[in-house]
């Protein structure tokens, strides 16, 4: 089977024992790989109910079929799978850069982790060599100091890290974990996973070579996108970043601004991408096999913050910048720079401080409660102190270091409602009062509150539907971006790079084929798709998640835009998220409760797994 390295390693922590197993055929074609594959191993090798901090909680590493090959932004990009201890389900987060690349040339689709150390260690993996070393000296220390101490410890610069931080040691639920320095996979708390497991980081190294089925059509396609990402498709991504969004979106009252406050910030000139990419943005890089490059990494020239350099994308930019009314590029770059140091998920950091600042706006916290901070809106320095005491989890920040969800249940009941979350993930960078395709989307989201899960915000900022109203049709919509997501996540391929895909599955088949000559069909590969949307599903429905889950925050559904503009009084009533919900589940072939019907797992060949919906169907 060529693409496929056809190993999976698994690992005890604790015992340090590891064995592999072999990947065949039937499950490489049902579950593709990097998400899929992961997700699938995931349900295969954990039990119910377990606690997202046990030893027998696993923690699944897996890359796609395309990882180490030539093919543009296909080459790089792994995933990390396990229950999310922000949210009780779906515990998942995709990355890129060079990590992915080295697990597959050490010849591996996936690692599944378990168990816990005895004290603190990382994992070395090198080819067929895997071993447990002692970690105790890199403990409390940041991401980029771990890199550079095991590539030194190891004397070889091209070693791969994914490590965490002090956050994911000290188990905050909104830890993340960081390869490349600056690479987060940010999402939904797994940095906390590997911390329980005194895991500090992974490191990888590999000689082996990838083997394509069909070279000669598959170099055909490889030059054929990469002339692809040179063209208008990936513009915005060379040239200005993914903050050109920010002025676009703000043009459409579309930013959450102040915690959901506001849907348009005044001062988003002051922190354009203009004003970015004239005076902050170093270098451009691009991660292993990408013909786009798109990490915009930004330094700070002058003043008390000199020198520091993070990376700057619109997610860390709006939830540092509108969501906290901060229009200081110098603290917003600071607060990223403070997040990969403490190895923090900037968009649910940046939620948790707006989250805080609301709540001193309101009377619910006050300064001496802050330990002295005075957190009100716009208060930049306020921002970085509140980074610092979270990442430390000193004094109040051990209140905070769990997200919105929890820092709002310890508070007190007035709080709950200022909490912008769903499924206990913070809510990301689109006014989903005004975007209901997105508001849909990300209601159903696996993973809690998320655009990347199908990016059907595109439809709404498009104007492909009436982003005001909710309608019959916008269920399917969902559901058929859902499968092409899940699709790019499982080849792994970059999500900046879908607008290249210009017949997205029939592609997408024609790029699997050449790598594998595994002859999946385009149909095949769609049905692939919802395959996985149903093991996430039944993920989250076998740990209690169920149609109450797929909700909003309270605001999008009971405050009304209150900016004079093109979005104003829209919000997401009850009826509305209902018709939307209905929609949505009947296209999923899904019943009332959003569960997977009988029928559908026959049809998607996942009858192994009819137990976790018995007595569920409505």
């Amino acid at each position: 089977m060529l693409g496929y390295a056809g190993r999976i390693l698994y690992l005890d922590l604790t015992t340090g024992k590891n064995y592999t197993e072999k990947l065949n055929e039937e499950t490489a074609k049902k579950y593709v790989g990097g998400l899929g594959l992961g997700m699938y191993l995931y349900l295969s090798k954990s039990k119910k109910g377990v606690d997202p901090f046990s030893p027998e909680n696993p923690l699944v590493l897996s890359v796609g079929p395309l990882a180490a090959t030539m093919f543009p932004t296909g080459g790089n990009g792994h995933t990390f799978i396990s229950k999310s201890p922000a949210t009780g389900g779906v515990g998942e987060s995709v990355n890129h850069g060079t990590f992915g690349t080295e697990l597959k040339r050490a010849g591996y689709d996936a690692v599944v982790l378990t168990g816990k150390a005895e004290k603190p260690i990382y994992l070395l993996i090198d080819d067929d060599s895997i071993e447990l070393r002692d970690a105790s000296k890199l403990w409390g220390r940041s991401p980029a100091e771990v890199e550079d101490a095991i590539k030194d410890e190891i004397g070889d610069f091209y070693v791969r890290v994914a490590s965490i931080g002090v956050a994911g040691e000290k188990l905050s639920k909104i830890a993340c974990i960081i390869n490349d320095k600056t690479r987060a996979a940010g999402r939904t708390g797994l940095g906390a996973v590997m911390g329980s497991k005194n895991l500090k980081a992974i490191a990888v190294r590999g000689t082996n070579d990838v083997a394509i089925s069909k070279p000669d059509e598959f170099f055909n396609l490889v030059k054929e996108f990469h002339e692809r990402m040179k063209g208008p498709a990936a513009q915005k991504y060379r040239t200005m970043g993914s903050t050109e969004n920010l002025m676009h979106q703000n043009n459409m009252f579309c930013v959450p601004t102040r915690n959901y406050n506001n849907s348009h910030f005044e001062l988003a000139e002051n922190i354009s991408s203009l004003i970015i990419n004239q005076h902050f943005i170093a270098k451009i890089i691009a991660c292993n096999s990408c013909a786009m490059r798109c990490e915009h990494v930004a330094v700070i020239k002058d003043g008390a913050y000199r020198g520091v350099m993070a990376r700057i994308e619109y997610d860390n930019l709006w939830a540092f910048g509108p969501n906290c009314g901060v229009d200081k590029l110098n603290s917003i770059i600071k607060a990223a720079e403070r997040c990969n140091y403490f190895g923090l998920d900037a968009q649910s950091v940046g939620g948790v401080i707006s989250f805080i600042m609301d709540c001193c706006e309101k009377g619910i916290l006050t300064k001496e409660k802050l330990d002295g901070i005075d957190a009100h809106f716009g208060n930049a320095s306020a921002m970085l102190a509140l980074i610092d005491k979270i990442g430390k989890q000193d004094g109040i920040g051990a209140i905070f270091a769990d997200g919105v969800k929890a820092a709002a249940a310890k508070i007190g009941s007035d709080a709950e409602p200022l909490a912008q979350h769903i499924k206990g993930l913070e809510v990301t960078g689109y006014d989903l009062r005004c975007l209901k395709t997105a508001a849909l989307s990300c209601a159903v989201s696996f993973r809690g509150a998320d655009h990347n899960r199908s990016g059907a915000v595109t439809v709404d900022l498009r104007g492909k539907v009436d982003r005001l109203k909710a309608e019959a049709g916008r269920g399917k919509i969902v559901k058929d971006l859902e499968n092409q997501f899940n699709i790019i996540d499982s080849l792994l391929v970059c999500k900046n790079a879908k607008g290249t895909f210009y017949k997205d599955f029939e592609e997408m088949a024609k790029i699997y084929n050449a790598t594998t000559g595994l002859g999946i069909t385009p149909q095949e590969l769609e049905l692939a798709g919802e395959r996985i949307q149903a093991l996430a599903k039944l993920i989250n429905t076998r740990e209690g998640l169920t149609r109450k889950d797929d909700t909003l925050p309270w605001k999008v559904m009971n405050q009304p835009i209150n900016d004079d503009g093109s979005a104003k009084g829209a919000v997401v009533t009850q009826n509305e998220l209902d018709l939307l919900l209905d929609d949505y589940y009947q296209a999923r072939g899904y019943d009332k409760q959003g569960t997977p019907t009988v029928a559908k797992l026959q049809e998607l060949g996942l009858t192994e797994y009819l137990s976790i919906i018995e007595h569920k169907e409505a």
